[in-house]
Order: C-alpha cells, then sequence, then structure tokens
C-alpha cells in the first residue's frame, strides 16, 4: 500500500471478531506496549458496554483499520480514551478521520472533548494540537512511572453555556 488517504467507512465494534482485531492492533504498538497494556486488559476494555466504540473499515475488504473508544459519562463526559489504527494504515488519515467521528458524537452532547496523550509519543501530540486540541494539565508518572500523561481539550465553550 501507499502513503495515499484510504477510503473508509465507519461503523460500531460488532462481534468478537471486531474486538480480537482491536486488541491486536492495541497489543502490538506504542503507546501501549510502552504503557504496558496486556491482551487480557484491553479484552476488558474492548468489551465494557458503558464505552462507545467505533471501527474504520476498508469498504473494498472489510478489513479493520482502526477504532476509537469514548466515554460519555464520567468526569469528563467527552472524553476520547482511545484511538488506534493498524500499521499497515497509519500516516492515511484513518486516525483524524476516527477523531472526527469521536468530536461529532460528543459535541452533540457536551461542549468539550476531552483526551490524554502519553509524553513520548510526540507524533500523537502533534496531530492533537494540529486538530485544535490544548493542554489543560499533566498527570505525571499516571500510567507508568517516568511518564506522563497529558490532558488536552478541545471546546466549544463552557459546559453551562452549550446547548448542543
Amino acid at each position: 500500500m501507499n502513503q495515499s488517504t484510504v477510503s473508509h467507512r465507519i461503523r460500531l465494534l460488532a462481534g468478537e471478531q471486531d474486538v480480537q482485531r482491536c486488541v491486536d492492533i492495541m497489543v502490538t504498538s506504542d503507546p501501549w506496549l510502552t504503557l504496558g497494556r496486556t491482551r487480557e486488559a484491553a479484552l476488558v476494555l474492548l468489551r465494557d458496554s458503558t464505552r462507545e466504540i467505533s471501527v474504520a473499515v476498508d469498504p473494498n475488504s472489510d478489513a479493520l483499520m482502526g477504532f476509537v473508544i469514548v466515554l460519555m459519562r464520567g468526569a469528563f463526559v467527552g472524553y476520547i480514551q482511545t484511538v488506534a489504527v493498524a500499521a499497515e494504515y497509519r500516516g492515511r488519515g484513518i486516525g483524524s478521520m476516527l477523531i472526527a467521528h469521536a468530536e461529532s458524537r460528543i459535541f452533540s452532547d457536551s461542549p468539550n472533548v476531552f483526551l490524554c496523550v502519553s509524553s513520548f509519543n510526540h507524533s500523537a501530540r502533534a496531530l492533537y494540537e494540529r486538530l485544535g486540541y490544548e493542554e489543560v494539565g499533566e498527570l505525571r508518572d499516571y500510567v507508568v512511572r517516568g511518564y506522563s500523561e497529558f490532558l488536552l481539550r478541545k471546546t466549544r465553550g463552557p459546559l453551562n453555556e452549550y446547548r448542543g
């Protein structure tokens, strides 16, 4: 495959085959390798019904190219917990499309989108900043000792002014 943009469609996670493919993407790549994400932990995350999980698939082959996990409950309503793209599809805009999809979902209910990025994940941080995210805090030694997680936010305004 070349570095050109790949056509895609986004749909909800559907079934165990999707779950297993998403787990494979996570446990074979950073930042999850550095963060120590195990296969078992990834399975728990991807089977959690409180999370909204969408996948990008190639409409020609139905290959799962990547996924995004969104949380719409808790302290940070509108939290993008995970964005992951299979190695063979990176650099083709899939991650940006998954983030845009998550933002559309979140902004329908909340004026803020939150996500965290690991201090060692420079390319992801550059992408998020290019997409309009700003750092709002640092969590030192949050997941793994020696690394920080930076909390980022993209906003349309304060909660008390939001009309959806």
